[in-house]
């Protein structure tokens, strides 16, 4: 696999983690708090668990393709977990030369 192309779908699922990340916040808000509609959380819901099932895939295939380190690996999992953290790993991922390649700015 090319390198440029692993680091690039790696930086766009990042992204789409968080978005869902993002969707899912205000579904939830809007159900919980005013308790209007399910449905942003009916919508998002599905879509953040697919993107966060791909975002861990992505991340094991780009570890393995960029030769990353047990330890970034494992940063790089866990930062699925908490709401847009995958973007801060992403942008320092590039900042140390994880990616393989610049980060765009």
């Amino acid at each position: 696999m090319n390198p440029r192309t692993v680091a690039l779908a790696f930086r766009t699922v990042a992204v789409a983690e968080a978005l869902s990340w993002v969707g899912l916040l205000a579904g939830m808000y809007v159900k919980y708090v005013p308790e209007t509609s399910e449905l942003g959380v009916q919508v998002f819901g599905p879509i953040h668990g697919a993107v966060f099932v791909a975002y861990v895939a992505v991340s094991l295939v780009t570890a393995r393709v960029l030769g990353w380190s047990r330890g970034t690996t494992l940063l790089a999992l866990a930062a699925s977990i908490p709401p847009l953290a995958t973007v801060v790993f992403e942008r320092w991922a590039g900042r140390t030369g994880r990616l393989g390649v610049p980060a765009r700015t």
